[in-house]
């Protein structure tokens, strides 16, 4: 009987390999499942006598010790034997019978059935199979000769497949993978492709891993490491189910799908410190302002801003579930609580010892690429509901109202992107909504800033009398470059000067004084808002240590010294300070060598604006078609505009290389936590971003034009170049050029790259995926294909926003519209990150955060420097003191005090005393020269070219305006600081009102298992109820 089918098993392997598919035939395909039930038989009572030698050493279950950490297993399920008699009606009822030395933990990669559950016996009762019954799923794909093997054995068929479960531990993973084919065939043929569950489709898929099995030299390790990892990951009490890559889009990816039943998730939410609801809160939300009306438009519906009722919370015990709101077991945690607690179990999950050192860890999987990704599904497609089973799709409602650019007015849902995506990408898009509300204002006083000098610009005396012929057209200038530069007409710098007075006027002492108060406000208010959202986000008792100051799986693997916590008198991982000092050095010479770099680089850009600038001046002077826009452009102007573009694009350069090394720099310093490897990478990335974008900026600002020298005693750099002077009306629209450049640039840039490269890469990677179009595209494949976010996705976002942030307050004195445009920016960023982070990306991995963090203290070190700044940009390159001195020292003409200032501030210079190294090359009937500063003329002898009186004058004032606005603006700032409290009032009592009501709650909960332990009228009770009514009384003496 057996040697017949083992022929026809032969035939039919040949006639597959000639091209003769039993299948197209028209024959029977029982042939897959008696050839490798047959040899699955065959291996099992081979190894079943080598386990019989080995019986002494094997345990039981029940006195297995487990050895990772903190699990609550579920037992497994004894499946009985099938009985030797029965009828073959199907009934079950005791089919499933084994010994009790044979029910072990199994250890397969792939399940033919899913584990029995509470469900079983329910079936049994009925009659009826379950649906995941190996016969029962080929029976239902018409195969007639497993009918007719059904009919004829009877229930000897059913022991045969529950031995052949029992046998499926043995398999190699292609054999197994390839005997689950026709159950998974057929069951993906009924799963909806956005289907977030196991085939079963009750158990939800919280986490996937997938890989791809290739062949290489080291896919044997790799495959090891999944098992061990896979097996590891089973002892915790997690679910898997594996997808075999014949079912994947490109036929090469398995997919892990993991699921965390109740017992993982009550144990490792009490771990983390998970706060769950105990009760509906009866704090009223609230009230509408009265700008509620008239903010009506930009509101989005209340069930979109507050999608659930707000709960007095606790932290989870699985001791006192009773305590908390469980209606549903399967929707009690949300999908973020999910995906973060199978996530700490992956990150914590062993996979084996290499090279004498315990390896675990996804991550260090990841970049093995022992699996190719792992992350959480998204609740469905982005662009239409949840469909069934699916209940809920989160993700829907996100992008209909959060991440259409169409919704660009409006307010963010706040409370739906922190349950959905986690507490620290949300508390970022409201700390980016907040900072984008705040700069409406600075964009409005900006705004009327520059209105101001364009009302203005008619009525300035200076830029009259530069454009007038009769004055400023009679004015010799002397040249800009040696032999090479001619004298100029002080009119040709008619445009600059108007708009020069756009932004230097009377207005922008203002605005400086305004800006430094904006900041104080700023900061302060966030302050209060943090402290409203740790209220409304239930985060005021998270504590730092339970994710950040958790220990990182890389430290834990390269320690080998172990030390006494003296907190928790329990021996941790140690590395010795000895240890970190060489990448210390190595990591303080990395940094600083990259700062040099850009300093090198900006001087190689000035370079370039010297050696250019001659080369301008003499083209533009020779071309008769330069002739006519000589007006309008300049060679300051050209100059300005291409040394400002080149340095934008080397500051790109410089910033792609950096970010790649300070990553690999602070991996290899290892740092202990989380906390301390973000801290690090943070000062490194802001420290290099800092000189990188504003080094120029601070240049033109405080450098040009202040050590040129005059002319005949000039001062060079390298002794080759001569020094840049400023254009007779200031520095001040050069520096305004070039933040304007920058900062426009690097803001088109970063929108268009966050926009355009995932967009391109995902229809890349679904282009070349999608082989089999026939196949079943499934969520975790649709997901798979998507961009990862990464765990410095975030980093980059603040970084982003910190930088950003510097241009609005550090030079905002010299560029009111700065605000107006990062307003304008911020907006489309809003709907960018919503937009990429819900359709291309797949979705992060939720975390909690109940700050901004390390980030909070940068803005603060910026807002303290930015009134520096501002105050030197004012006193000393915009031209306002100079104007103030010769108005009320220096003025003569009581009707017009401002005529003749230009004239005023510009010193002669005789021709005849230039070197002849540096006179123009051609003559002309010129005497003298003028140029700005305060030098006394060629006729004063004693005192010839040497500073005057009034640049004396001048500096004071110029210092004397620093030191009383500085002074100023941080009197301000700390009365406001003082003022406003960190902590709103309201909130204040909203978090009394909570405290208490949790206590009573518990009080409450405590006596009533007192009362149903010990009995109502039990002397032990009475006195336990008088210590529980005294804490209480404590607990609101405290509060």
């Amino acid at each position: 009987m057996g040697r017949g089918k083992s022929d026809r098993v032969q035939r039919r392997r040949l006639a597959s390999r000639s091209g003769k598919d039993p299948k197209r035939q028209g024959r029977p395909r029982d042939w897959y499942w008696e050839a490798y039930l047959e040899r699955a038989q065959k291996r099992y009572r081979e190894r079943s006598v080598k386990r019989r030698v080995k019986g002494e050493e094997s345990e039981s279950p029940d006195e297995a010790e487990w050895t990772f950490p903190l699990e609550r297993k579920a037992k497994l399920h004894s499946i009985p034997r099938a009985e030797e008699k029965g009828d073959s009606d199907g009934e079950t009822s005791g089919i499933f019978k084994v010994p009790k030395q044979q029910s072990r933990r199994p250890k397969i990669r792939f399940s033919l059935a899913p584990k029995l559950s509470r469900r079983w016996s329910q079936w049994s009762a009925t009659g009826t199979r379950p649906r995941s019954s190996v016969i029962n799923e080929l029976a239902k794909m018409g195969d007639p000769d497993l009918l007719e093997m059904v009919e004829q054995e009877g229930k000897s068929s059913n022991r045969d497949i529950t031995y052949s479960i029992q046998m499926s531990e043995s398999m190699s993973s292609r054999e197994s993978s390839f005997l689950i084919k026709e159950e998974r065939m057929f069951q993906k043929r009924e799963q909806s492709k956005d289907s977030v569950f196991f085939r079963d489709g009750i158990r939800q898929i919280d986490f996937v891993l997938s890989y791809v099995d290739d062949i290489k030299k080291d896919s044997d390790l790799k495959a090891e490491r999944r098992k061990e990892f896979e097996l590891n990951l089973r002892k915790t009490g997690l679910e898997l189910e594996v997808e075999d890559k014949r079912d994947s889009e490109d036929g090469r990816t398995y997919f892990v799908k993991i699921h965390a039943p109740w017992e993982v998730l009550v144990t490792y939410a009490e771990v983390l410190g998970i706060k769950m609801p105990i009760k509906e809160s009866d704090i009223p939300r609230p009230e509408n302002s009265p700008l509620r009306y008239m903010l009506g438009p930009v509101k989005l519906p209340q069930d979109v801003m507050f999608p659930r009722p707000e709960y007095f919370t606790a932290q989870f015990s699985r001791h006192r579930q009773e305590l908390f709101l469980i209606e549903d077991e399967a929707t009690f945690f949300p999908s973020s609580s999910r995906n973060r607690i199978v996530y700490y179990i992956l990150s914590r999950c062993p996979f084996g010892i290499e090279d004498g050192k315990k390896r675990f860890g996804i991550e260090r999987l990841l970049t093995s690429n022992t699996y190719s990704s792992a992350y959480p599904l998204h609740d469905g497609q982005y662009w239409k509901p949840a469909e069934p089973p699916n209940t809920v799709n989160e993700r829907y409602s996100l992008y209909q109202n959060w991440a259409r650019f169409s919704y660009f007015y409006k307010e963010q849902p706040l409370d739906l992107i922190k349950d959905y995506f986690g507490e620290k990408i949300g508390i970022y898009f409201v700390f980016l909504g907040y900072y984008t509300e705040m700069l409406l204002i600075a964009a409005v006083v900006g705004l009327a800033c520059l209105i101001y000098g364009i009302l203005s610009m008619d009525a300035n005396e200076s830029s009259t009398e530069i454009c007038d012929p009769e004055i400023g057209g009679q004015m010799i200038m002397c040249p800009l470059c040696d032999q090479v530069c001619d004298y100029w007409r002080l009119n040709s710098t008619c445009l600059t000067s108007k708009l020069s007075h756009l932004f230097d006027n009377e207005s922008t002492v203002f605005f400086a004084i305004f800006m430094g108060i904006w900041v104080t406000l700023f900061l302060e208010f966030w302050k209060q808002r943090q402290a409203r959202l740790e209220y409304e986000w239930d985060l005021v008792d998270f504590e730092e240590e339970q994710q950040q100051l958790q220990l990182r799986p890389e430290f834990e693997a390269m320690c080998k010294h172990r030390k006494m916590n003296p907190v928790t008198k329990e021996m941790e991982p140690y590395m010795p300070l000895w240890n970190r000092i060489p990448w210390y050095f190595l990591s303080g010479a990395t940094v600083t060598f990259w700062m040099a770099l850009v300093v090198s680089s900006m001087v190689a850009v000035l370079v370039y604006r010297l050696s250019v600038f001659a080369t301008f001046a003499s083209f533009m002077e020779s071309e008769a078609s330069f002739q006519h826009v000589k007006v309008y452009f300049t060679p300051q102007i050209a100059t300005s505009l291409s040394g400002s573009c080149l340095n934008f694009m080397v500051i790109l350069m410089l910033n792609f290389f950096y970010e790649k090394i300070s990553a690999w720099i602070t991996k290899m310093e290892i740092p202990r936590t989380y906390q301390e490897y973000e801290s690090s990478l943070t000062l490194k990335m802001f420290l290099f971003q800092f000189v990188n974008y504003y080094s120029s900026c601070f240049y033109v600002a405080f450098f040009k034009g202040k050590f040129v020298g005059y002319p005949g005693k000039y001062t060079y750099l390298f002794n080759v170049w001569r020094s840049e002077e400023c254009d007779p009306g200031g520095c001040l629209i050069e520096l305004t050029t070039q933040l304007t450049i920058i900062m426009t640039g690097k803001q088109i840039f970063g929108n268009i790259k966050e926009a355009i490269y995932p967009l391109v890469f995902n229809w890349w990677r679904r282009r070349k995926a999608r082989t089999n179009s026939e196949k079943l595209y499934s969520r975790w494949e649709q997901d798979h294909d998507l961009e990862t976010f990464g765990q410095l996705g975030l980093f980059y976002e603040y970084l982003e926003t910190v930088i950003q942030f510097g241009f609005v307050t550090l030079f905002v004195a010299s560029f009111p519209l700065a605000p107006l445009l990062a307003l304008l920016n911020n907006i489309i960023e809003i709907r960018v990150d919503a937009w990429k982070l819900t359709t291309q990306y797949r979705r992060p991995v939720a975390a909690k955060a109940h700050s901004i963090g390390v980030w909070q203290d940068i803005l603060y070190g910026m807002a303290v420097v930015s009134v520096a700044t501002n105050a030197f940009i004012v006193a000393f390159t915009s031209d306002i003191i100079p104007r103030l001195v010769y108005y009320y020292a220096y003025s003569t003409n009581a009707t017009h005090p401002f005529k003749g200032y230009v004239n005023n501030s510009l010193s002669v210079f005789l021709i005849a005393d230039f070197p002849n190294h540096t006179a123009p090359s051609e003559k002309r009937d010129y005497t003298t020269c003028r140029y700005r500063d305060y030098r006394h003329p060629p006729e004063d002898d004693e005192n010839k070219y040497l500073h005057n009186m009034q640049f004396w004058h001048v500096l004071a004032a110029k210092m004397t305006f620093i030191i009383v606005m500085e002074h100023i603006v941080f009197l301000v700032k700390f009365l406001l600081a003082w003022m406003i409290p960190d902590v709103p009032k309201d909130v204040e009592e909203r978090l009394k009102r909570e405290k208490l009501m949790t206590v009573k709650i518990l009080h409450d909960f405590e006596l009533k298992k007192l009362k149903e332990n010990l009995g109502i009228n039990s002397e032990a009770f009475s006195k336990q109820v008088l210590m529980e009514e005294s804490k209480v009384q404590l607990a609101k003496s405290t509060i």
